[in-house]
């Protein structure tokens, strides 16, 4: 597919979209579960008043997780 024919059918946003998830799809079920969660977007929120800003509030409550193991022991 030339780069003219996706521009005129969808956004290099949307395009970049679909292939990701191509990408996912085709991975094992344990590589495509943790690729997905890494796909999560953590929003949050915080109102202003007078120059303060006020308390984030998350929109999707972000995971603890643990942190990487490191290969060098």
């Amino acid at each position: 597919m030339s780069s003219t024919t996706w521009r005129s059918v969808f956004s290099y946003n949307k395009y970049t979209q679909i292939a990701a998830r191509a990408l996912r799809q085709s991975l094992k079920e344990e590589e495509r579960v943790a690729a997905e969660k890494r796909g999560l977007t953590i929003l949050r929120y915080q109102q202003w008043e007078n120059g303060q800003g006020g308390k984030q509030v998350f929109l999707h409550e972000p995971e603890e997780t643990t942190p990487p193991k490191s290969a060098a022991v």
